[in-house]
């Protein structure tokens, strides 16, 4: 349920177990998740669906802008990066509210064009108790200009002391996609991810990446206080990843080195 204030957006949502636990046998996780039972971090992801009819969302599948998200007049979307404070865990079984504002918003000259930024903030609450705060940075770009040269991407380090290989099937995208209610067709429309935003395949979710992250700094670190990161290069869901980490800094290399999201982590 969805309630617009001069505040913002405020939002109410039962933690539904069945949904975090598709979640983790979409990621090969063998796990159950009954009521009352902590979620793992960023799994609130799963929830807060925002349902509107076809003829309110944009061409790319996303909600049209100029709500909560101001129109920039700039087309593609994409997830830039953020930062998460946590404060107690939600549990499944109980409701949640998740209260959003978009806390600012501008345009400025990039190297391939203009570029817009906008920064929205979530506070989330189960039984009146703040569990955490969630930035969530987008961005927005022109379409691409195929004549455009392709800027280098950054190197990702390889000095890192645990790593995990990972693939992204399009099977994990489609359902990754539905559970997050996440109607960008860059993750499952071929021909409109390359055709029209000139990607070379169908785009890994950023936050995707992201949770991978999480989830390998609390299995190394114990819960988490605090984490940030930023993508800095999509990645396809032909190549693999080799999520990396060295003591509490995290990153993403693509099979040709670039690095495609980095992080950092603050243990509990």
């Amino acid at each position: 349920m969805e309630h617009a204030t001069a505040q913002g957006i405020s939002q109410s949502d039962l933690i539904d177990p069945a949904r975090a636990q598709a979640f983790l046998s979409a990621l090969g996780r063998d796990a159950t998740v009954s009521p009352g039972d902590p979620l793992p971090p960023f799994f609130h992801q799963l929830y807060f669906w925002t349902a509107q009819p076809p003829e309110k969302l944009g061409r790319d599948g996303h909600l049209k802008v100029g709500g909560l998200i101001p129109d920039l007049g700039l087309p593609r979307r994409m997830w830039g990066g953020g930062r998460l404070h946590f404060i107690a865990p939600l549990r499944a079984g109980i409701v949640a509210e998740r209260r959003s504002h978009c806390e600012s918003s501008r345009t400025t000259q990039g190297r391939t064009g203009p570029l817009g930024f906008v920064t929205l903030r979530h506070e989330i609450r189960q039984e009146g108790q703040l569990c955490l705060t969630e930035w969530q940075d987008l961005i927005y770009r022109q379409d691409p200009d195929p004549k455009a040269p392709t800027p280098a991407p950054s190197m990702a380090a390889v000095d890192e002391q645990e790593r995990i290989e990972a693939r992204f099937s399009s099977i994990l995208l489609f359902r990754y996609s539905a559970l997050t209610f996440n109607g960008h067709r860059i993750h499952y429309d071929l021909d409109y991810a390359r055709d029209v935003e000139g990607y070379s395949g169908l785009v890994v979710h950023g936050p995707l990446l992201a949770q991978n992250l999480m989830l390998m700094a609390e299995a190394a670190l114990g819960p988490l206080s605090q984490f940030d990161f930023r993508a800095t290069s999509p990645l396809m869901h032909w190549e693999g990843a080799t999520f990396c980490r060295k003591g509490n800094t995290l990153w993403v290399r693509a099979p040709d080195g670039r690095q495609c999201m980095q992080a950092v982590a603050t243990p509990a």
